[in-house]
């Protein structure tokens, strides 16, 4: 039998991969931010704040987004994972992990509040899910390391697939 935290991380993935797949960037923003909101709680039940906290600022920005995306929510986002690294930071926890956590975190923010297209938002995620990896990694969290893996797999298939279409349906 899994654990708690484990069953929220398997939730999460299971509902990524259905966001990763989503053909508009507001049906992939609803879609992840429950996907993140379960990550988050796996986060937190493993004692690893600091992706709890980026996660659930994520479902936050995931919702916002629908709606509104001008610089001032962007740099809005922007400053409170300043705040968070800040205060994560000043309780002396080890620079590596929040780093990865809140880098990876901030390219989300930028890409889910500037980018309307869902290539381009896919292309950019390869990144932050790469760093989202080494963080799920550090803190020992499988769930997150197996969501990360899959989300990285998703990426490049649905990358793959579109460049194929486009190839396809190009006149010869």
């Amino acid at each position: 039998m899994i654990s708690v935290a484990e069953f929220f991380g398997l939730l999460a993935l299971i509902a990524n991969f259905i966001a990763y797949r989503q053909t508009t960037a507001n049906r992939y923003r609803i879609v992840s931010a429950c996907a993140l909101g379960a990550l988050s709680v796996h986060f937190f039940m493993l004692g690893a704040v600091a992706g709890g906290v980026v996660t659930a600022m994520a479902v936050v920005r995931n919702v916002i987004a629908l709606r509104w995306r001008g610089p001032i929510v962007l740099w809005g986002f922007v400053a409170i994972n300043f705040i968070f690294f800040g205060w994560e930071l000043s309780n002396h926890e080890p620079l590596i992990p929040l780093l990865l956590a809140y880098i990876s975190s901030i390219i989300f923010t930028v890409g889910s509040i500037v980018l309307n297209d869902p290539t381009r938002i896919r292309r950019w995620f390869l990144l932050a899910e790469l760093l989202g990896l080494a963080y799920a990694i550090v803190v020992g969290s499988v769930s997150g390391t197996v969501f990360n893996i899959v989300n990285l797999t998703s990426i490049i298939l649905k990358l793959l697939q579109d460049r194929r279409s486009e190839r396809l349906s190009e006149p010869k």
